[in-house]
């Protein structure tokens, strides 16, 4: 299976930067090797889809719950399926914080986005201060417990240490190989063989310069990208780290 590269441009990103995601498409950046999809802003996922071209998948950061209604200033997974995304990232660390996001708010939206049509990238991690108490394990097993959708079909996990995101710092490959490892074992435990299907990519501070290691670390099926992946020379520098 294909190591699987996505970048989550947040709340960057305005017409200008479409040309980026042309770069990326008219690289290859899918071409059996290393697959690419990227989450842009609401605001941009029509027109990326229409430069990608089916070359690099594109996806929303976020949906909401209900399909439709009152509900002010949200989109549905049902929304981001018609504009053309394959795929909606949830619960990641930033709207947990910000928005206090819960398990259940989170296995909500991965439920949504399954009934939608599309792949769900469900996010979980621990703190710093978890991970200094040594409860990174007690953590993962908890969010897992809690977020995961009935249906392992389209589903993928995103493993990212909350302390690692936007901060230079890493966690040892030992480390990311552990935490790969127990995710694994929670996902057999609550899928059976289907959790061996499911997908762990590894997030937090991603670069050219790590990607290489990371994607050879077990258990790891690729890597989450934030502030590496707005631009089409850094992003495709990681689609084309040596395995």
């Amino acid at each position: 299976m294909p190591a699987l590269i996505v970048g989550n441009w947040k709340m960057n990103g305005l017409g200008d930067d479409i040309a980026e995601i042309a770069q990326m498409a008219a690289a290859g950046a899918g071409n059996g090797a290393r697959s690419l999809w990227i989450a842009p802003p609401f605001t941009l996922i029509d027109r990326s889809v229409i430069v990608a071209a089916g070359a690099v998948k594109i996806g929303g950061q976020d949906c909401h719950v209900k399909q439709s209604g009152a509900h002010t200033g949200c989109v549905s997974a049902a929304m981001l399926a018609d504009l053309g995304a394959g795929f909606v990232i949830v619960g990641h660390s930033e709207r947990r914080r910000d928005k206090a996001e819960s398990d259940a708010d989170v296995r909500a939206k991965a439920t949504a986005g399954c009934a939608a049509g599309l792949e769900v990238i469900l996010c979980i991690g621990e703190t710093r201060d978890q991970r200094g108490a040594g409860q990174t394990n007690d953590v993962l097993t908890s969010q897992l417990a809690g977020s995961l959708p009935d249906d392992a079909e389209a589903l993928i996990i995103a493993y990212e240490p909350v302390w690692a995101i936007g901060t230079g710092l890493i966690p040892t490959l030992d480390d990311v190989a552990s935490a790969h490892a127990h995710i694994r074992a929670n996902l057999v435990a609550r899928y059976g063989p289907a959790g061996y299907g499911v997908r762990v990519l590894y997030g937090g501070s991603v670069t050219p310069a790590n990607a290489s290691e990371l994607l050879r670390v077990s258990e790891v099926g690729g890597v989450l990208v934030g502030g590496a992946s707005l631009t089409a020379q850094s992003l495709l520098a990681i689609t084309a780290a040596p395995p």
